[in-house]
């Protein structure tokens, strides 16, 4: 899992899962490594960075058809979430669902908890076909190995995380509405800080339901001790019984390391499919990016900027939900009159909370780019910290980055020359092809010079 993806693993718990697209199965798919917005180049410009990753030709076919449904399924995807939310609250179901959850519960809190829960599955049910297209898709371009038995089950895994945390948190943020009408934006902010920071002290714990894990010490001695050294020169102080290798080759050819976990959590994640398969250097290179956003406080960073993001993301979304509910509030049947002696807040309702989340989910996507420029910028940090952090462990720094990019970019097969567009909207990461490229020419050692982060 990337870093990006770590850190909406946290986000996604401190927004109950709000946003649509991203949910726990988002931890199963193959990432979709993003470049930084690309400014027009002239032809030898564009050959230069050919030269740093580049495809053979039948590879690339690949690279470039399978891109192009990723996009339009990252699109389609949003949107059709979109569209759920709305037929949900405009044909009245909500409202519907929200009364028969009344009916079947006296509790007040178990009819809540019933209602979010059967809501998730709704939007899991509703967005099956979109995640089985794209599984159908990756199994056919040989990125993915998991069988559909196996698929299935991690799915219903998914869904059962999804469930157990999401229903019982937007309970929660449903009684700060309810509780503080008027300033529950605020309450919603609060609680949503110590979440971020317990999505991602806790993400070791949810791995092992999806992948089995060993100490990578137990096959892969002489790949610890290059690691050590990595660990050693970054301070990043993860001992060797905190390495482990994930048995990802059952699902994916993908290649992937990462540092995962926060503290005592903190630990060295090397997939099967990497171990052994590209060569040590190149693994050191991984760790020692992962390993920058550690050390560059990245994710301290990313968490501050969220919660500072946050702030006025609830602000506005609850004008906005507010502005809705009064607007469509009668026609969707957000309350019946007769229930109350005295108005009530339409957002206060199970149903009328959905308006809420409609409203988080609009601003969730109109913000994607935003949040993937600073996405984009951290991993390039960390990429200048992870060709540094091997200087003068292996022969050739910038030779090793590069062939470490073109395995990567080789094994999930990303198009060397995506549309501007496309990786201003959708790319978290720097793409492959500006990453190799930079790598290629970065050498500050040369005339006796020295790094952006270390001296030597």
């Amino acid at each position: 899992m990337t870093f990006a993806r770590r850190c909406l693993f946290a986000f996604c718990l401190a927004l109950l899962l709000l946003v649509l697209a991203p949910r726990f199965s988002s931890a199963q798919s193959a990432p979709n490594p993003s470049p930084q917005p690309v400014q027009t180049q002239s032809a030898d410009s564009q050959n230069n960075q050919q030269q740093a990753y580049s495809l053979p030709p039948d590879k690339l076919v690949k690279a470039i058809a399978i891109s192009r449904i990723r996009n339009i399924l990252d699109f389609v995807g949003a949107i059709w979430g979109l569209a759920v939310l709305w037929l949900l609250l405009a044909s009245r179901w909500a409202a519907g669902l929200a009364g028969w959850a009344e009916r079947v519960a006296r509790p007040h809190w178990v009819q809540g908890l019933l209602f979010f829960a059967v809501f998730l599955v709704i939007l899991t049910v509703a967005n099956l076909p979109l995640d089985l297209y794209g599984h159908h898709v990756s199994r056919q371009y040989g990125i993915s190995v998991q069988g559909w038995g196996s698929w299935f089950g991690d799915q219903a895994k998914a869904l059962g995380l999804f469930v157990a945390i999401g229903a019982p948190v937007m309970l929660l943020f449903n009684w700060l509405v309810r509780r503080w009408p008027r300033r529950y934006w605020l309450g919603a902010w609060i609680v949503s800080l110590p979440l971020m920071v317990l999505g991602t002290l806790a993400e070791p714990l949810f791995e092992p339901i999806f992948y089995q894990f060993e100490p990578l010490a137990k096959n892969n001695g002489a790949l610890v001790t290059d690691l050590e050294k990595v660990v050693a020169r970054t301070g990043t102080n993860i001992p060797p019984d905190r390495m482990f290798l994930m048995k990802a080759s059952v699902k994916t050819n993908g290649l992937n390391a990462y540092v995962s976990g926060m503290g005592a959590t903190r630990r060295i994640v090397v997939w099967d499919t990497t171990a052994g398969r590209v060569p040590n250097d190149e693994v050191q290179f991984i760790f020692g990016h992962e390993s920058g956003h550690y050390v560059l406080k990245h994710i301290s960073k990313m968490l501050c900027g969220m919660a500072f993001a946050l702030f006025f993301i609830f602000w506005a979304c609850a004008g906005f939900a507010g502005w809705l509910a009064d607007r469509f509030g009668v026609r969707w049947g957000l309350f019946r009159p007769e229930q109350f002696s005295e108005p009530q807040p339409l957002l206060s309702t199970r149903a009328g909370f959905l308006v809420l989340i409609f409203a988080i989910s609009i601003a969730g996507f109109v913000l994607q780019p935003v949040s993937n420029a600073f996405s984009r910028h951290f991993e390039h940090e960390a990429d200048v910290y992870g060709q540094e952090a091997i200087h003068g462990l292996v022969a050739d720094p910038q030779k090793t980055a590069v062939a470490g990019f073109n395995a990567l970019g080789e094994a999930w097969l990303e198009d060397p020359n995506p549309s501007p567009f496309i990786e201003f909207w959708l790319y978290n990461h720097p793409s492959v092809q500006t990453r190799a490229n930079f790598a290629l020419h970065y050498d500050p050692w040369a005339n006796g010079g020295h790094g952006k982060f270390f001296d030597k």
